[in-house]
C-alpha cells in the first residue's frame, strides 16, 4: 500500500488522484470527518480533484455515515481493512491518502482494534468513579493519543472498557500491509496563505449555509463541535455568540493551529520508526506526481509485491 498523508491544504488528494491512475490504484480515504454525507465543504471533499482525464478514480470511505453519527478509530480500522481487501481482490493497488494521523497510524502500524462488547457490570462501577480518577486509570493503561476520551466522560467509561476487554483477550494478527509512505509538505507562510484562500473559498461557496441546513435536519450545536473546528466556529456564530468577522479570524487561526498539530504527529511518526519520504508541495502538481514516481519505483520493495 502507498499512503500519501500531509497537513490540511497541502494538495494530498489531487496528487493521490495523479499517482492512482498512472499506477491503476483505487483510494481510501484517512479523513475523520468526510465519512459524512451532507458535509462536504465543512470537511473539504474536493471530489472534484478525483477526476483525471475524464475519469474518477476510485475512492472510499467518504460519504458512509449520516450527520448525528458517530465515527472512531476503531469503525475507521473496520471499513479500512473492508475496503483496502476489496480493493486487492480486484488486483488494484491501494493508496491511503489523509490528513488524521490517528487513523493513518492505526491502519499502518497494526493496531489492535478488537470489536470489544458492552460490559455492564464493569460500567455500573466506572460510574461511581469520578472523572479524574477514570482518566488517571485509563493514562495505567495505555497512552492518551485520543484527547476526546478524557474530554467526554462516555467515550472515557468506553475506553477503559475497551482497554480491560483486550488484557483478557490475546492479540489478534492484525493486517499490515507492505507500505511505503509519502508526505507532502509547504513552507509555514505557504500553508497559511493557503489555509486562508480556501477558507474564504468555501465560505464563498456557501459553507455557512452548509451548517445551517444541519442545524435544520437537527443536529445540535454541541453536536457539531464534534465534527470539526468549521462546524463549531459557524455554528457559534449562528447562535449569536460572535460576529461573521469574528469567526472568520478565529476559525482561521484554529485552522493553523491544527494544521501545526498534524505536522507535529507526523514528526512523531517519524521518530517512532515509519519511513516518510517528504514531497516539497512548492514544485508545480506534475512536479510532484514525478518525484513521487520516481521515489515508489526506486523503492518498489518497500511497497510493491
Amino acid at each position: 500500500m502507498i499512503t500519501i498523508l500531509g497537513p490540511t491544504a497541502v494538495g494530498k488528494t489531487r496528487i493521490s488522484a495523479l499517482i492512482a491512475a498512472l499506477i491503476d490504484a483505487e483510494i481510501i480515504s484517512a479523513d475523520s470527518r468526510q465519512v459524512f454525507s451532507g458535509m462536504d465543504l465543512g470537511t473539504g471533499k474536493d471530489l472534484h480533484d478525483y477526476f483525471v482525464d475524464g475519469r474518477f478514480i476510485p475512492c472510499h470511505l467518504i460519504d458512509i455515515r449520516q450527520p448525528g453519527e458517530e465515527y472512531s478509530v476503531w469503525d475507521f480500522s473496520f471499513d479500512f481493512k473492508k475496503a483496502y481487501h476489496e480493493i486487492r481482490n480486484r488486483g488494484r493497488q491501494v493508496i491511503l491518502c489523509g490528513g488524521t494521523g490517528l487513523y493513518i497510524e492505526a491502519v499502518i502500524g497494526g493496531y489492535y482494534m478488537p470489536e470489544v462488547p458492552e460490559n455492564k457490570y464493569l460500567r455500573n462501577i466506572l460510574e461511581n468513579e469520578s472523572t479524574e480518577n477514570l482518566i488517571t486509570q485509563l493514562a495505567s493503561m495505555r497512552s492518551l493519543h485520543n484527547t476526546t476520551d478524557i474530554t467526554d466522560r462516555v467515550r472515557l467509561i468506553r475506553a477503559i472498557e475497551i482497554e480491560t476487554w483486550k488484557l483478557s483477550h490475546p492479540q489478534e494478527e492484525t493486517l499490515i500491509p507492505l507500505n511505503f509512505i509519502l508526505g507532502v509538505t509547504l513552507p509555514r507562510e505557504e500553508l497559511r496563505n493557503r489555509i486562508t484562500q480556501r477558507l474564504h473559498k468555501r465560505l464563498e461557496q456557501g459553507m455557512i449555509e452548509e451548517v445551517e441546513q444541519l442545524v435544520k435536519q437537527g443536529i445540535k450545536p454541541e453536536k457539531l463541535d464534534f465534527y470539526g473546528l468549521e462546524y463549531r466556529f459557524i455554528s457559534r456564530y449562528l447562535q449569536g455568540q460572535m460576529s461573521k468577522n469574528e469567526m472568520i479570524k478565529s476559525l482561521n487561526t484554529a485552522i493553523h493551529q491544527f494544521a501545526k498539530r498534524q505536522m507535529t504527529w507526523f514528526k512523531r511518526m517519524e521518530r517512532k520508526g515509519f519511513r516518510i519520504h517528504w514531497l516539497d508541495g512548492m514544485q508545480a502538481t506534475e512536479d510532484i506526481v514525478n518525484e513521487a514516481m520516481q521515489l515508489l519505483y526506486s523503492h518498489q520493495d518497500e511497497w510493491k509485491e
